[in-house]
């Protein structure tokens, strides 16, 4: 479990990092991280991090294509998308338009060191 753990202060540290208006996916965080495969376990980071002390902006992470897949893990299911679209960033039938132009790759913005 000590594993789990390290894995997911890492993907905290790096939602932490993503800037408001941007959105990143699960795969790009966790290919950032080394763990290519490992698109899954981030998932589950972001449904633990709402129970973190430091804030983790959750609702900037989204699934390969720009869809809401984590909205369940809010509050309440329309949570994610206001905070989105609070930061600028347009959501419409839970997917983020424009989604190229807000997407901010960790492996591209991020140097490993």
């Amino acid at each position: 479990m000590e594993k789990h753990n390290d894995f997911f202060q890492d993907v905290f540290d790096v939602v932490r990092l993503i800037p408001k208006g941007r959105v990143t996916s699960y795969g790009a965080i966790a290919n950032y991280l080394g763990a290519v495969r490992s698109s899954r376990m981030v998932g589950w980071a972001m449904n633990a991090s709402h129970a973190q002390k430091k804030k983790v902006p959750a609702h900037r992470v989204v699934n390969r294509i720009g869809m809401l897949t984590g909205k369940h893990h809010f509050t309440n299911p329309f949570q994610m998308q206001e905070l989105l679209e609070k930061e600028g960033v347009k959501v419409k039938n839970d997917m983020v338009l424009d989604f190229d132009k807000h997407f901010w790759d960790p492996s591209k913005e991020l140097s490993l060191t």
